[in-house]
């Protein structure tokens, strides 16, 4: 493309910047998050169903090798490993994210990181002809990596290639497959499709095809093109990039805000994980996603989701309507999930954290209370079904997709690998944290142990109202500067307004000063 010619791309149309939703857009978002953050709802939901026949696989191959018949705790343990090494998995990818996304960019990580999922897809499904349960929990593990990678870079990859008016709705995409993957586990694992004996493998294997999908169309697609300008320098690659995605509108103001972030930057080199808890301009961004991440766990969303079949049966519910009542707290996940992805842009970030948030709280409030008098007054079983359905609709609406969302949003490019790092650590810890010590924090408190989630998820609501900014329909330079006083800088050691003040097309650096040197 000519030097004249990219400037008719930035020129073309002289409109208001899209605020259109345009295919190449929707399409990207909903192939990347249906080949990876499906992927993690999935494989969090499709080990509940064959628990049982797992865990007889186990006791088979043991005896058949080491002649050893293991009891039932043996077993059980086996099983919560092959269930939480997701989690390890998980962390470790994230401990991944800053390098890959910094050397292969955004969507290049996403395509590479999908050969994992093959590998994990293929040690599981085998697992049984070879038996070997080694093999089960190997597989497991792959895929949390797989997870722990793509949990973070996809929420980045769309957040960078969102315009800002559109960032809220494209960043909650993932957190409806999440629940979509969530879903489609509970019902292929039903007891007329996949949740036979014979056919768990082929159960847990089933990822390869999402992910199959992801792989043939993805690199078709462009690479973020904030990545191309800030980190690469390609400003030609940046702006066939932003017409691929935009197609509508002049994106003249969109290259000079990244261009405006760039040159703020007094490096464009990736920071470390060290270098961002170290560095005082982003210290309540960091606080921040430390606090919301840590929270969507802590919140006791796992432990509901853990127990929820417990919690039914106690309710009254006959053992084989159980599954199909596990179904449909699925649908209502992905319907809550919806609601808050077309809801975001109207209310914003902030009130659906705080509303998820507080309103998750009185539902932990109103099961303790319900077992608590259960017994005196059998309606309150079926109140405490409607709390576990409340805190699964509170969680999905806003809590599960905006701390991903304002991790994005939050930091400037040179920090936001490393954020991304951090948050998800600290995520996938938590996850792993709350579902070992869950079951010695019932017993040791009973039901007054959701008290404890009623806590944290108030807690974070008022942290919420008093701290975390509204982000809708801001740059991220300007959200930076929003935090400028909190962080005790002034906003001109963010920008140096000498650097900052730019023509409109006649001031693009090195493509200005190509022109000037054809037309000497």
């Amino acid at each position: 493309m000519t030097l004249m010619a990219e400037e008719d791309l930035l020129v073309e149309k002289p409109q208001k910047l899209s605020s259109y939703l345009t295919r190449s857009l929707l399409a990207v978002a909903f192939l990347a998050s249906f080949g990876s953050s499906m992927l993690y709802g999935y494989n969090l939901a499709v080990v509940n169903s064959p628990a049982q026949y797992i865990k007889e696989f186990y006791n088979e191959t043991l005896v058949e090798i080491y002649d050893w018949a293991p009891d039932e705790e043996i077993l059980t343990l086996l099983y919560s490993v092959t269930v939480s090494i997701f989690a390890i998995g998980g962390m470790c990818g994230a401990l991944l994210v800053g390098r890959l996304v910094t050397k292969y960019g955004r969507k290049g990580t996403l395509v590479r990181s999908s050969v994992l999922v093959f590998i994990g897809a293929l040690m599981m499904g085998f697992s049984r002809g070879c038996r070997m349960p080694a093999m089960v929990i190997f597989g497991r593990f792959i895929t949390g990596v797989h997870s722990g990678i793509s949990l973070s870079v996809v929420p980045m990859y769309l957040g960078e290639i969102a315009p800002k008016n559109l960032r809220g709705f494209l960043g909650l995409v993932p957190s409806i497959h999440i629940c979509l993957g969530v879903f489609t586990a509970q019902v292929l694992g039903l007891h007329e499709l996949l949740g036979k004996r014979d056919h768990w493998p082929m159960l847990l294997s089933l990822i390869v095809f999402p992910t199959l999908v992801q792989l043939l169309l993805l690199p078709w697609f462009p690479e973020s093109p904030r990545y191309l300008l800030i980190e690469k320098g390609n400003v030609h690659a940046t702006i066939e990039a932003l017409t691929w995605f935009r197609t509508k509108g002049n994106i003249q103001a969109e290259v000079e805000e990244m261009q405006e972030e760039q040159r703020s930057l007094s490096s464009v080199e990736t920071v470390s994980v060290r270098s961002l808890l170290t560095d005082r301009c982003v210290r309540w961004q960091v606080i921040t996603i430390s606090v919301v991440n840590i929270s969507m766990q802590l919140s006791g969303i796992d432990a509901i989701w853990f127990y929820t079949n417990e919690i039914f049966k106690d309710a009254g519910i006959p053992d084989p309507s159980i599954q199909y009542t596990t179904v449909g707290t699925g649908a209502i996940e992905v319907i809550s999930g919806m609601l808050g992805c077309f809801t975001i842009e109207r209310l914003g970030r902030r009130p659906l954290l705080i509303g998820g948030f507080l309103f998750m709280g009185f539902c932990c409030i109103g099961i303790t209370v319900s077992i608590l008098y259960q017994t005196e007054l059998p309606f309150m079983r079926y109140i405490s079904v409607g709390c576990v359905i409340g805190i699964i609709a509170g969680f999905c609406i806003g809590p599960a997709g905006v701390p991903f969302l304002i991790t994005a949003e939050l930091f400037k490019q040179s920090h936001r690998p490393a954020a991304y790092t951090v948050a998800g650590c600290l995520n996938w810890l938590s996850n792993f944290t709350i579902g070992f010590v869950f079951p010695f924090l019932e017993v040791a408190t009973g039901p007054f142990c959701y008290l404890i989630f009623c806590a944290i998820c108030w807690g974070v609501a008022v942290y919420t109202i008093f701290i975390i900014p509204e982000t809708k329909n801001k740059t991220f330079m300007e959200i930076s500067q929003m935090f400028a006083t909190k962080n005790d800088i002034l906003k001109e050691e963010l920008s140096t307004s000498s650097i900052l003040k730019m023509a409109m097309i006649n001031g693009y650096g090195a493509l200005v000063e190509k022109k000037e040197e054809v037309r000497r």
